[in-house]
């Protein structure tokens, strides 16, 4: 791989053989080569993406999902969709399971290194990746470490690839967990598939020219449709390249290419040279959600929940909640005043009078039912989210929330976070993440012997010789 100088025509590094460096990364790493402290990370995310999953398949886009796979007649696969009795072949599996993780906005998310990433945040890196690492897994009988090898070089891909990119992709609308997510899932099946290094090259263009999808979006069901279809892409890509379909050799570095066409360019020292150097879920990290809304919300609803259980907080004693934020948060949280669950999760006002009034934000809360409740409204309108000087100076790399609770007894509560409980900053233990799987089970109304079960089985993955003794828990 040769990096050149800086081409004047188009003001950007000419970086040949970048493509190529990511697929030999891919094909050439083993499980060997994960580091322990990475491999117990990814599994508090694969069993918070297995709980997602599972309560994903009961919201009204599982319903969707599982309607349109009866449709097509496919109810034959290889393939589990989690959550349900449908085997399927494994892309449409890969799609199903993409959907319900993503599908209460409640996964992971991947934390930024480069100051420039609007809110130090990019992808949702595990709804893309597993539904392809565990649908192709349960296919061939892999093992437990072979599944959780596809799944780490898909996520460490996506977000190298994320962070690559210029931020220009996502300001201008590009949903970065859709357009990366892609190579994650190529990543991931080609592993599984056992590509070569031509192979996974051909597996990435095929995946490139399907990476897709537009944040205007956000707040309706086409948010956990784009996690579904970059998981089912790369799954195809995978099978395309294996049968010896063509494309391009540099997809991501060409004039024409992901990293120009997407995002107008990209910063190759972010990906050059970086892939597992270090593993993104060692540095920069990853954050498992504690609330089913964008991450946006979770720093001040952290600091919420904290002063509202420190000082006894309760709604009818609260004459205004100032919630203080940097200029690009609003441009994300943009329904102040919600009229559905999916609205709620990007809105501001919500999530503050929910925890005002219920003490918690979890799943039953985020219902099109408590949205409509007259409480609620009532306490929405008294949540003033603004622009504040003091967040505004701490950068856009952080989503520094400033909260100033004014009770009607004279009193200002105040507090600040950067982060939220889950990020690398205030990590849940896997105890934790389980606790969390758990919740998301119950909403699902599943077996509970079945939930204790699968907690047991990502916890001692490594030991897992078929991951169909998993799978059949999703089942």
């Amino acid at each position: 791989m040769t990096l050149h100088q800086t081409n004047p025509a188009q003001a950007q590094p000419v970086v040949e053989g970048l493509t190529h460096e990511v697929a030999e990364f891919v094909v050439g790493t083993s499980y060997a080569d994960l580091p322990a402290e990475v491999v117990e990370l990814g599994k508090k995310s694969i069993l918070d993406g297995i709980g997602l999953a599972l309560s994903g398949s009961v919201a009204k886009s599982g319903e969707h999902i599982q309607a349109y796979l009866k449709g097509l007649g496919i109810n034959e696969g290889p393939a589990t969709v989690i959550g349900t009795s449908l085997k399927v072949p494994t892309r449409f599996a890969a799609f199903a399971n993409g959907v319900g993780i993503h599908a209460d906005d409640y996964d992971d998310t991947q934390l930024a290194v480069a100051k420039d990433r609007v809110y130090g945040l990019l992808t949702h890196p595990t709804a893309p990746a597993l539904p392809a690492a565990l649908a192709v897994a349960e296919a061939d009988g892999r093992s437990g470490p072979d599944m959780m090898l596809a799944y780490h070089l898909g996520v460490e891909v996506e977000c190298k690839i994320a962070e690559a990119i210029n931020p220009r992709h996502y300001q201008h609308g590009f949903h970065a967990t859709a357009t990366c997510g892609t190579y994650a899932a190529a990543a991931a099946a080609g592993k599984l598939k056992g590509l070569d290094a031509e192979q996974m090259v051909r597996a990435f263009g095929c995946a490139g020219s399907q990476s897709a999808g537009l944040r205007e979006n956000f707040g309706t069901m086409m948010k956990p449709f784009h996690a579904g279809r970059s998981s089912e892409s790369g799954v195809v890509a995978a099978d395309f390249a294996a049968l010896g379909w063509t494309t391009t050799d540099k997809i991501l570095e060409a004039p024409r290419g992901f990293f120009q066409a997407a995002g107008g360019g990209f910063d190759p020292t972010a990906i050059v040279g970086k892939l597992g150097q270090p593993w993104t879920f060692a540095f920069p990290g990853v954050s498992i959600k504690p609330h089913p809304s964008g991450s946006l919300t979770h720093p001040g609803m952290t600091k919420m929940l904290e002063l509202i259980r420190t000082h006894s907080i309760r709604a009818e004693d609260v004459e205004r909640v100032d919630v203080g934020t940097n200029q690009n948060m609003p441009n994300a949280l943009i329904h102040h005043r919600p009229k559905n669950e999916l609205q709620a999760k990007f809105s501001m006002e919500f999530c503050m009078a929910i925890l005002l009034l219920d003490g918690r934000g979890s799943l039953p809360e985020f219902t099109d039912e408590t949205v409509e409740r007259a409480d609620v409204k009532a306490v929405i309108e008294r949540v003033n989210f603004h622009v504040h000087p003091e967040a505004e100076a701490a950068g856009y790399d952080k989503m520094t929330t400033i909260i100033d609770i004014h009770m009607k007894d004279g009193r200002t509560l105040s507090g600040r976070s950067d982060f939220g409980k889950g990020s690398p900053a205030n990590p849940m233990s896997y105890d934790e993440a389980a606790d969390k799987f758990r919740g998301c089970a119950e909403f699902a109304r599943w077996d509970k012997a079945k939930t204790e079960a699968i907690v047991e089985t990502v916890r001692r993955l490594e030991q897992v010789g078929d991951i169909r003794e998993l799978t059949r828990l999703c089942a």
